[in-house]
């Protein structure tokens, strides 16, 4: 990796402040770990575009460029935000070590984001696609199992890729005479518990008892011949593992669909949305409203109502 030589100081651009540890010192002030890999991802893709000697030193104007060339790409508007949030971090950053000079910081700091209008519906599954997804993994082999559990947790629970991979056998714990997720700490640190479905317990019993697996992850790697090769499992292998069904199911969903999925076909089947809002872990019914798109009902929508016939 260079130097950020068009960023900062003459110090900077002898190597007494490499780009790779400036950018830790933005990453490592961000708690939540999604945070921190968008930003990773932000400023990686913000130090291959900068040119010195075609952009001009890191400034407000650069970043005024740089929001340009994004919207000039169509990239979405929370993409955009996220880039320059990150960008923003960075700026402080700098001028904390002395990097940068504090009016420059403050400017870039005064970069407006991209307006974001109406809510994006995104996608999800019907009851016959998601029990159509569930048997697709092959439960003869232990990587069908071990899948067919994750995928069962993901829709029968709401949980998130990050969440299923820190899950261990420990929090499966019988409450008022069910079995529920106990102190499942998610986003932002928030702790709670969420109910299992008995066929999600099943699926899951299935997997950890052919695996021997008595304690620690739920989930972990496995080889080609079935045997266990890591007591874990990363949340990017997760995504894959999504993907891989997704694209065999022929409907393109991701983990964050699944989660979605729940949450629809919760509300459908009249579970109060407080609930909804608990198991899936969000801060507001405000959030899980927008998430399950109550603003505008697709299924009993508006022109359905309009009584007019050609």
């Amino acid at each position: 990796m260079t130097d950020p030589a068009p960023i900062l100081t003459l110090a900077a651009r002898r190597g007494a402040f490499p780009w790779v540890r400036l950018k830790a010192l933005v990453l490592n002030g961000v708690s939540s770990v999604h945070t921190r890999r968008a930003y990773e991802h932000a400023l990686d893709a913000f130090h291959l575009w900068h040119r010195p000697e075609e952009h001009g030193p890191f400034s407000q104007l650069v970043v005024q460029g740089y929001r340009a060339e994004l919207e000039t790409q169509k990239r979405a508007a929370s993409t955009i935000n996220v880039q320059l949030a990150a960008l923003r971090r960075l700026a402080a950053e700098a001028a904390e070590v002395g990097l940068l000079a504090p009016e420059v910081a403050a400017g870039i700091g005064k970069v407006r984001g991209v307006r974001q209008t109406g809510v994006r519906v995104g996608n999800w599954l019907t009851r016959d696609q998601t029990e159509q997804l569930l048997r697709l993994p092959d439960v003869s082999r232990a990587k069908g199992r071990r899948d067919q559990a994750l995928l069962a947790l993901f829709v029968g629970c709401g949980l998130r890729r990050s969440e299923l991979a820190a899950l261990s056998i420990e929090h499966i714990q019988q409450r008022d005479g069910r079995w529920v997720i106990v102190d499942l700490i998610g986003k932002c640190l928030r702790v709670r518990s969420v109910p299992m479905p008995s066929w999600a317990k099943t699926a899951t019993d299935r997997w950890t008892e052919s695996a021997g697996i008595n304690g620690g992850r739920v989930f972990r790697a496995i080889n080609k011949a079935g045997r266990l090769v890591s007591d874990r499992m990363t949340p990017q292998s997760i995504f894959e593992i999504v993907e891989r069904y997704s694209r065999a199911l022929g409907v393109p969903v991701a983990p964050q669909d699944l989660r979605r999925t729940f949450a629809k076909l919760a509300h459908r089947g009249l579970a109060p949305i407080e609930q909804i809002q608990r198991s899936l872990g969000h801060a507001s019914l405000q959030t899980t409203e927008r998430y399950l798109g109550l603003e505008q009902d697709l299924v009993d929508a508006a022109c359905d109502h309009l009584g007019v016939r050609i």
